[in-house]
């Protein structure tokens, strides 16, 4: 990589976090548009029942996550040997092609094609921009690198969500995503302008990043993500309805509850960066506790303004405390397979996003009321503080294991 002046350098680490801020929009942004997605597209469900019409709109969000699902490890596989520029590149065309379909498309089917499209680079933009920013900042800073990058989504959540919630409100939620198109075509701009030319990993190809998935401690973080966060995902789902039904406000305070979740999002980024670049699995395991403790808070006290507000900045907080975290630990645990690591974490969390809209709607279906995913998220995010615990064992035991090879090599020697 060629040397970098710090003016350079942030500027680069900033057209990267632009394109967070552009995902934050594209993933996060459904979820206060669902009322208006459901009356657009599914006119006669809604007008039999809302609640039914809101939980089947929720798949535009389950759709979009398994995209990411999919085209996380599959990007990963494909482009070993791709630059990081080069790859970055790519994807954001990606998302603007897929943003500006899911904008145009006359029907709720060819819309969720859409949105599986967008959602294929999701991933994959993360684990490679997030490692252009780690090799931006140099070693020792590898959390702190994708927590850039994710600052941008979390900034998203402070005041762009609320901003394109608002613009879904008034002009209709097409124009939004339309909106949300643009700033991809910015970053895609900006990152040509600004960011450097970094290699791909020395002796990188597609069999050795799939070697990632031998390791048993892949599999059980990336499962600790997707049942773990599955808990936030249940509650941000249905933040719309919860409200206006529950808590009885008008959707004009939608951006506003929105964006103090995104506020406490930006604030638990940044300590949980901090804090994973001195103790990882230290930090997973007190930002579980914190998201059980503070998605029972939510349950309790979301029919109230006050609470609402002050329990959906707390969950916002908890939930993103983790995410650098368990970012890095993932490419901890597969260190010949950095770009698998990092995308797998973003196939993880989506398929925590998937899975708590899925069963938040599930929920709410049912009968059981728009509150009721708070009570699911508890659940999950109990799930995953057990398989954090089953890591760290098996962690320990893993270590216990070279410790007692390594004086029997020296004896033999």
């Amino acid at each position: 990589m060629e040397k970098l002046t710090a003016g350079r350098r942030w500027a680069a680490l900033l057209a990267l976090a632009l394109g967070g801020f552009g995902l934050g929009l594209t993933e996060f942004a459904a979820m206060g548009l669902l009322p208006e997605v459901a009356r657009d597209l599914l006119p006669d469900a809604y007008a039999r029942s809302s609640s039914q019409a809101v939980a089947t709109a929720g798949w535009v969000i389950t759709v979009y996550a398994l995209g990411v699902v999919v085209g996380a490890p599959t990007i990963a596989t494909l482009t070993a040997r791709v630059a990081r520029r080069k790859l970055v590149l790519g994807l954001l065309v990606m998302f603007t092609v897929g943003t500006v379909a899911s904008a145009l498309a006359p029907t709720f089917g060819l819309i969720l094609a859409g949105r599986f499209v967008a959602g294929l680079a999701h991933g994959a933009y993360f684990g490679a921009a997030g490692l252009l920013a780690a090799s931006m900042l140099g070693a020792g800073n590898q959390a702190k690198g994708f927590s850039i990058v994710l600052s941008g989504l979390t900034a998203a959540n402070v005041f762009g969500v609320p901003l394109i919630t608002g613009l879904g409100q008034v002009a209709g939620w097409r124009a939004a995503y339309l909106a949300v198109a643009c700033v991809f075509a910015l970053t895609l701009l900006a990152v040509l302008a600004v960011v450097p030319e970094v290699a791909a990993a020395p002796g990188g190809s597609p069999r050795g990043e799939l070697a990632a998935f031998r390791s048993p401690q892949v599999w059980l973080v990336a499962l600790v993500a997707a049942v773990g966060f599955g808990g936030f995902f249940a509650v941000n789902s249905y933040i719309a309805p919860i409200t206006t039904h529950v808590t009885g406000l008008s959707e004009s305070a939608i951006p506003w509850v929105l964006g103090v979740m995104g506020l406490g999002m930006t604030i638990g980024n940044v300590i949980g960066g901090i804090a994973a670049d001195r103790n990882l699995r230290r930090s997973v395991l007190f930002g579980f506790a914190a998201m059980i403790a503070t998605t029972v808070l939510f349950g309790l006290v979301a029919g109230h303004p006050i609470g609402l507000f002050a329990a959906a900045f707390l969950i916002g907080a908890a939930s993103l405390f983790m995410g650098p975290a368990l970012q890095a630990l993932l490419i901890s645990v597969a260190p010949r397979a950095q770009l698998m690591g990092a995308a797998v974490n973003q196939s993880a969390t989506n398929l925590a996003n998937s899975l708590g809209a899925a069963l938040g709607g599930v929920v709410i279906a049912a009968g059981w009321g728009y509150l009721s995913p708070a009570w699911l998220g508890v659940a999950l995010a109990a799930g995953g503080l057990l398989l954090a615990l089953a890591s760290n064992r098996l962690d320990a035991r893993q270590a216990e294991t070279v410790e007692t090879r390594e004086p029997a090599l020296v004896q033999a020697t």
